[in-house]
Order: structure tokens, then sequence, then C-alpha cells
């Protein structure tokens, strides 16, 4: 299997996307973080020190989504059309669900801007909680959802 990222001298280089048709392309990721009730209930009571952790958080995964280009080395720098962001309570995780929903039309997939946002959006989690709980874990960064381009539709099976 020849790998699409090295070249024929088995240097780096990224994807040539100019052949490919403009579709439209949708990726939904999700991942979530466990914490400690305490921690837990000052995001829902709205009462930690650095302030409103999940409007943060879906602020701080929209910029992921948008900054993906500058992280991640191969990716290549997208005009989105649209960006989602879900969180959803686990109270008896203790801790949230995050989802994120990047969409464009274009040449190339969203899949690695839905994953980053969720990574970054977590992380903000443990950033504006940790004085209260840095035992908290960042787990099943996932892809859910994927629709559009050469390779059609994946949908996570949920068994």
């Amino acid at each position: 299997m020849n790998l699409t990222h090295l070249d024929d001298k088995n240097r780096p280089k990224m994807v040539d996307v100019s052949n490919k048709n403009d579709t439209t392309r949708v990726a939904i990721a999700s991942g979530q973080i466990s914490m400690s009730q305490e921690a837990f209930d000052a995001i829902i009571q709205n009462s930690t020190k650095k302030g409103p952790v999940l409007q943060t958080a879906v602020v701080a995964a929209i910029q992921g989504v948008k900054k993906t280009s500058d992280l991640i080395p191969m990716c290549h720098p997208l005009l989105l059309s649209g960006i989602n962001c879900d969180i959803e309570e686990m109270p008896t995780l203790p801790g949230f669900k995050l989802y994120v929903t990047a969409k464009l039309t274009g040449q190339t997939g969203v899949e690695m801007e839905a994953l980053t946002g969720v990574s970054v959006g977590l992380l903000t989690i443990y950033d504006m909680v940790k004085a209260i709980d840095k035992s908290m874990i960042i787990s099943n960064v996932q892809l859910e959802h994927k629709s559009g381009g050469k390779s059609g539709v994946f949908e996570r099976d949920n068994l």
C-alpha cells in the first residue's frame, strides 16, 4: 500500500486534491471527560474560578476546528461552511460528552477538524477545572459519522 503523504522519494508531502470534485462533506466526532463529583457540580453550578466552563469549551472547540491545519502538518486549510458543538451532561459518570460537527463543500474531508475540535474542547474543560480535579480523564475521542467524498458514508456502530 502506498502512503499518500510520502512522495516517490519517501519525503513527506501534502496530498494534492486539485483533481477531486467538490462535494458536501460532514464529519461528527465525539469524546468524553470524566471527573470528580465536586468538579462536575462546580461546572453545572457555574461556580468555577475561571468562568463558564462549558461555554468556553464550545468556543475553544470551534477554534480548534478552525486551526486544525496549523496543528496537524498534512491537513489542508479549509473553507468551512459550518461548525456546531453540543455538550451532553453525564451525571452518572460524572462528566461530559462533547460532540463537534464540521461541514464544508470542497475537495477534502473534515474528519480531522471535527476530531481536533473535540480534543481542544475537552482539554479546555480540563484546563478550567484542574484546580478542583487533576485526575480527570479524557477518553473515547472518535469519529461518529462522515459523509461526502469518494469513500462515502461512515457511521460508527454503537453496539
